[in-house]
């Protein structure tokens, strides 16, 4: 079905099958139309390709998906949306829509069952709430993905595509780095949108690497401290992993000088084999 961003033509589905927009799932439903195609060419949507779409909203995204890539299988929470969905993309063959929540879903079983012998992406346009956690899960599962293309809200794509070093970076630009290689795609503005959000949004895509790029003795731990160091940002290293680690101040300034970092460092200015020398020399004192 064409005209899903023509606004004219939302309203009229939005009536005959007495849809309103819920504001605890963070709903803003694209009107842009040059925004979804974007997505679709540049989130891996092509021949020889599943796509697993998280959140269809009324299928404008999905919609383009389904023209370019062999197989596209959507998570959509709201079961409101479902038959709105049999509606709008009826003409495609080749989508499956499963009505579910993706933080509980089995997200593997989900990808073996429906992509067998296609390489596999995901493509979302996800509620600003949620992102993190969506993007986190996605990378943490290791599931046999090529990329996760993504709207998200603009300063979350800044940190996210961040380099470790400069002001931008969280500790989630690093989980990030470590799992995947992001890159900022291109800006949305917030009236592209149906309600228009606060705020403006941006595309990213999230490149898998196959290996990290740093090698760990343990992987919790690594990831522990670098929550620990991000958490009081204004704080230097030494005393933000003491508090987060619980250990004497004086135990981890020699922790941090065996790394070889500055004890008046700040979590920003630390690269991925800093973090791996810290959290390695700490699981010798834990």
């Amino acid at each position: 079905m064409e005209n899903l961003t023509n606004i004219n033509v939302i309203r009229d589905i939005f009536e005959r099958h007495g849809f309103s927009f819920s504001k605890n799932l963070g709903q803003n439903f694209l009107i842009n139309p040059s925004v979804c195609p974007k997505i679709a060419e540049m989130g891996n949507a092509g021949e020889g390709y599943g796509i697993l779409e998280i959140g269809t909203g009324i299928g404008v995204l999905t919609h383009e998906l389904a023209k370019r890539a062999d197989k596209v299988t959507a998570i959509e929470i709201d079961s409101r949306l479902i038959p709105v969905l049999k509606e709008t993309l009826a003409e495609h063959d080749n989508v499956t829509i499963i009505n579910e929540d993706v933080m509980k879903a089995d997200l593997g079983k989900i990808i073996e069952e429906n992509f067998d012998g296609l390489k596999v992406a995901v493509c979302a346009n996800l509620p600003y709430y949620i992102t993190s956690p969506v993007i986190m899960l996605l990378l943490e599962s290791r599931l046999p993905i090529e990329s996760v293309t993504v709207m998200v809200q603009k300063e979350a794509g800044k940190r996210l595509c961040a380099e470790l070093g400069t002001r931008d970076a969280g500790a989630v630009t690093a989980a990030v780095r470590y799992y995947s290689e992001p890159k900022l795609l291109f800006n949305v503005s917030r009236g592209s949108f149906m309600p228009a959000p606060n705020v403006d949004s941006c595309v990213i895509r999230l490149d898998i690497k196959k290996e990290p790029p740093v090698n760990v003795r343990d992987e919790r731990l690594f990831f522990s401290v670098i929550r620990g160091t991000f958490s009081q940002r204004r704080k230097n290293l030494a005393n933000s992993l003491s508090s987060s680690m619980n250990m004497e101040k004086s135990q981890v300034m020699e922790i941090i000088k065996a790394a070889g970092i500055s004890e008046n460092a700040r979590p920003e200015q630390l690269s991925l084999d800093d973090f791996a020398a810290l959290a390695d020399l700490f699981f010798d004192h834990i």
